[in-house]
């Protein structure tokens, strides 16, 4: 029996384009013979469908392309993912379902059974959960048909009642397929091959997993479907971040010897450390190129703008911006003002140069001192603060969007997660733009990301990376004016918004307890600005954003 594990990259809502990316792989199949071929979760609708599923013309309109879909399934069956109508009048009106689509024509749907509503996930607000579990007979094999979460409720910290695989495998089937929209962070993919190995080795069952790639806003998928024997060794690897179709042989997985997974300790939830190792750096990278360059294509957007400071942060985010835009698609702006260093200004020309950007300098001085002489007699006798520094945020935002508004780009926002989660950043201001490419990158990992960047030439001047990091707002400013060193900084960040310890737990670790309580007290008074912020790529099990909802007027005292 020949599988094919169908990777692709699927647009939420755009059923056309969906469908004739499914049938091409379909069509692929045909022509090597094969019996059987597996699309990811939700394939159809593009996951995650959000509010959508609650449009009846859109579960309509995916039910239709799942028929036509059928149609094509004469010689080569298939299983892919998508909503089905709940017919009982109790619970929920969908299902998360797998079709196994045969002859022709909708043959078996299989059901969801654990639907996440942790962290980025929300699936119990559309889909009841199954509670019959049935195999799937297909040409003299029994098949366990799992979605997603139906696998993961293996350790000894569940967070289910029950579990599918333990009703599925007392039917006695020869293999799994689970489906899945696995969202990317910089520490799943251990967990996850960590779990598919539990899996084959629990139930002495191959497992063929097919996952999701693309990005989907703040999203990011990352592909990396794969096969393992029931020895729980991985036989066959797809591609990251990028589409892929394979084709196994069923008769020979399990004679194939393959990568032993290394478990992941379950009991201990820091799974990383700030900075990132150079393994995870590369993924977070690869992700991050993804992430933009979906982001513009799925939104139908061609061209980007940022204003290029001379620091790290814009620096990192232009040369990511070219990589997945191309040098002619975006745009960079030089906004010098009172305070700004010429060195500041001659690196970012540089690496400008460097990336072979179009670039305009526009001085925000003359801006500057007419705001401050409209301002003067109502805000004579009182000292020069952030007031004055945020002016000149929100200036040279004003002109972004200027440049925005008359040429038609996305303004792309340059803040990091270290400035995002204290609260470093001006609203308005740099907090402007259509999605924050690094919003979820700490600091320290913003210098990683720039020397991997740098590995075989100098891209980002050596200038840029090396010096004092600096907003330029003030006289002689540094971030460490007003911060603890981000080697202190994102360590303790990383403790309390990733691993969710508290001050006292994170004073342990041996951190000065009046630097812990301060840095906690500005993550917690930031709260009303991160509400406000552009969406963010996802790198981290714990983003900014869906996946971290916080109450705006909340008393934190913990």
């Amino acid at each position: 029996m020949k599988i094919a594990l169908a990777q692709i990259n699927c647009h939420i809502g755009n059923f056309e384009y969906n469908y004739k990316k499914i049938t091409e792989k379909i069509q692929l199949a045909e022509k090597d013979s094969v019996d059987l071929i597996v699309f990811p979760e939700l394939a159809i609708t593009g996951y995650p469908p959000l509010d959508l599923l609650e449009n009846n013309d859109f579960i309509d309109k995916s039910l239709a392309y799942l028929n036509k879909i059928a149609i094509s399934c004469n010689k080569v069956s298939a299983i892919i993912g998508a909503p089905s109508r709940n017919e009982d009048s109790k619970g929920k009106p969908l299902f998360n379902s797998a079709f196994f689509l045969n002859k022709g024509k909708i043959n078996k749907i299989f059901n969801k059974a654990l639907l996440p509503n942790y962290d980025i996930f929300d699936e119990y607000r559309y889909f009841q959960p199954a509670n019959d579990f049935t195999i799937l007979d297909f040409n003299g094999h029994k098949i366990a048909v799992t979605i997603c979460e139906d696998i993961w409720n293996l350790d000894n910290k569940t967070l289910y009642m029950s579990s599918p695989m333990e009703f599925l495998s007392k039917q006695n089937p020869d293999f799994v397929i689970n489906i899945a929209a696995s969202p990317f962070n910089f520490d799943q993919q251990a967990e996850r091959k960590s779990i598919l190995a539990k899996n084959a080795i629990s139930y002495k069952l191959p497992v063929f997993y097919v996952n999701h790639v693309g990005a989907h806003t703040d999203l990011l998928f990352d592909g990396g479907s794969m096969i393992l024997n029931d020895r729980g060794e991985i036989t066959h690897e797809m591609k990251y971040f990028d589409e892929d179709f394979y084709i196994a042989d069923l008769a020979s997985v399990n004679k194939n010897k393959g990568a032993v997974v290394p478990f992941n300790g379950d009991e201990n939830k820091e799974l990383s450390s700030i900075p990132l190792s150079d393994e995870k750096i590369k993924l977070v990278y690869d992700g991050l190129l993804m992430g933009v360059k979906d982001y513009f294509k799925k939104s139908g957007f061609k061209k980007a703008i940022l204003g290029l400071s001379g620091g790290l942060d814009s620096a990192l985010v232009l040369v990511l911006a070219v990589k997945a835009l191309g040098s002619g698609n975006v745009k960079a702006l030089l906004m010098p003002g009172p305070f700004s260093s010429d060195h500041s200004i001659n690196d970012a020309v540089e690496l400008a140069e460097n990336l072979k950007v179009s670039y305009d300098i526009v001085s925000i001085n003359e801006h500057y001192e007419l705001y401050n002489k409209s301002l003067k007699k109502y805000f004579e006798n009182t000292r020069f603060d952030t007031t004055e520094e945020n002016l000149q945020a929100r200036i040279r935002a004003d002109i972004l969007m200027a440049y925005s508004n008359k040429f038609g780009y996305v303004l792309l926002n340059t803040s990091n997660k270290s400035e995002a989660a204290v609260g470093y950043s001006t609203m308005y201001g740099d907090m402007c733009g259509g999605l924050s490419v690094i919003g979820d990158v700490y600091k320290t990992d913003v210098f990683k990301l720039s020397h991997f960047i740098n590995k075989e030439k100098e891209i980002i001047p050596e200038n840029i990376i090396n010096k004092p990091p600096s907003a330029e707002l003030r006289p002689d400013q540094k971030d460490s004016d007003s911060l603890p060193e981000y080697g202190i900084l994102d360590n303790i960040l990383y403790y309390y918004i990733e691993c969710q310890l508290s001050s006292t737990d994170i004073v342990k670790k041996g951190f000065n307890a009046e630097t812990v309580n301060k840095v906690i007290s500005l993550v917690n008074n930031s709260e009303y600005k991160r509400f406000q912020f552009p969406p963010v790529l996802r790198i981290s099990p714990k983003s900014f954003g869906s996946g971290r909802r916080i109450p705006l007027v909340a008393k934190h005292d913990y």
